[in-house]
């Protein structure tokens, strides 16, 4: 599975770079916190594939980085995505560094 740090994260949302950002937390989680990504909870993912990009770099993420990564291989594996990054830590690592 690929990989992208927190502040590899913060270069491509500062740079405008074209990617998508998906929130797999649960809608409590998203309100509590979030850093503006789309909220497809992971329960909900395999019912929105037509919403994850295949043409573009999509980076994952979930509170610790867990959820994400289970999305992320079961995306690869079930419907041959090549395009998704983790998001090492989840949105507390990225947090940690960057909140506001």
């Amino acid at each position: 599975m690929k990989e992208i740090s927190p502040e590899q994260l913060h270069q491509l949302i500062t740079t405008n770079a074209n990617f998508q950002l998906i929130d797999v937390r649960e809608d409590y989680e998203f309100d509590e916190v979030n850093i503006n990504g789309e909220l497809i909870p992971m329960g909900d993912v395999m019912d929105n594939i037509d919403k994850i990009s295949k043409d573009k770099q999509v980076v994952m993420h979930c509170r610790s980085g867990k959820r994400s990564a289970t999305v992320i291989n079961a995306l690869e594996t079930e419907h041959g995505f090549n395009n998704l990054y983790n998001l090492t830590g989840g949105v507390m690592a990225y947090l940690e560094k960057y909140s506001k």
